[in-house]
C-alpha cells in the first residue's frame, strides 16, 4: 500500500510542475489545446462534479463541453493525460523559441 501511496504523490508533484510550466507559457497555446488542458485540470481535480461559472457565453460552453467529454475519467488518467499534454507542447515550444 506504501508504494501505491508514493506513486500517487509522485503523480501529483508531476501533475504540479506540468501545471505551472504551462501557466508560465510565454507562448500563445493553440484554442484547442488549452481547452483539452482545462479539461484534463477539471477533471483531475473535480471528477464528474460538473459545474458551469453560470456564463452562457461561447467560451463557458467549449470549456464545459471540453470537461464533460472527459466522463468517467479517473482523477489519476487526468493527471497523466495533462502531463502527458504538457510534455508535448513543452517540447515543441523549446525547439521553436
Amino acid at each position: 500500500m506504501q508504494k501505491n501511496n508514493n506513486n500517487s504523490k509522485d503523480l501529483d508533484k508531476e501533475f504540479e510542475v506540468a501545471f505551472n510550466k504551462i501557466s508560465e507559457l510565454k507562448k500563445a497555446v493553440a484554442p484547442d489545446v488549452m481547452l483539452k488542458f482545462y479539461a484534463y485540470y477539471k477533471q483531475a481535480n473535480f471528477g464528474n462534479k460538473f459545474s458551469t461559472n453560470n456564463g452562457l457565453d461561447v467560451r463557458s460552453a467549449f470549456k464545459f463541453n471540453a470537461w464533460v467529454q472527459l466522463s468517467g475519467m479517473s482523477a489519476e488518467d487526468a493527471k497523466k493525460e495533462y502531463i502527458k499534454l504538457a510534455n508535448k507542447i513543452l517540447i515543441h515550444k523549446n525547439f521553436n523559441s
